[in-house]
């Protein structure tokens, strides 16, 4: 996922999208202790948009609270 399409998402959206990778971690970190991961370069990946929403949303609050 690209920093540009998170950007144009709202703050709600993007605490459900946050949600959903975290989600997605734990499963991935599940099935690599199982042996049963097929990709084991998507942790990094999820990990990376995890880092990139949390960016955005930190901005956001940083821009309401400079506007308020």
């Amino acid at each position: 996922m690209k920093a540009k399409d998170i950007r144009e998402l709202t703050a709600a959206e993007l605490n459900t999208k946050l949600k959903d990778l975290k989600e997605e971690l734990f499963n991935l970190r599940f099935q690599n202790a199982i042996n049963q991961l097929d990709n084991p370069m998507r942790i990094n990946a999820v990990k990376k948009d995890i880092a990139r929403v949390k960016t955005v949303l930190r901005e956001l609050e940083l821009k309401e609270a400079q506007g308020a």
